[in-house]
């Protein structure tokens, strides 16, 4: 069955004021969590670390080590 790109994540590159969508998808998933995270919805990612965060406190962990 072939799945169309709504039903998968995206590919995005992660820059310091935005992000660029390499593929096309609806969702990208959280680095820490697993969440998908609805590109509209997407405030927090790692320029260095090229990954996305469901929230402000889940970047933070990632980011201290704790993640």
């Amino acid at each position: 069955m072939l799945m169309s790109s709504r039903n998968q994540p995206a590919l995005l590159e992660y820059g310091p004021n935005g992000f660029r969508v390499l593929r096309t998808g609806r969702f990208v998933l959280c680095a820490v969590s697993g969440v998908e995270i609805g590109l509209e919805d997407l405030r927090y990612w790692s320029v260095e670390h090229q990954e996305a965060y469901a929230s402000a406190e889940l970047a933070t962990k990632r980011l201290t080590g704790e993640g």
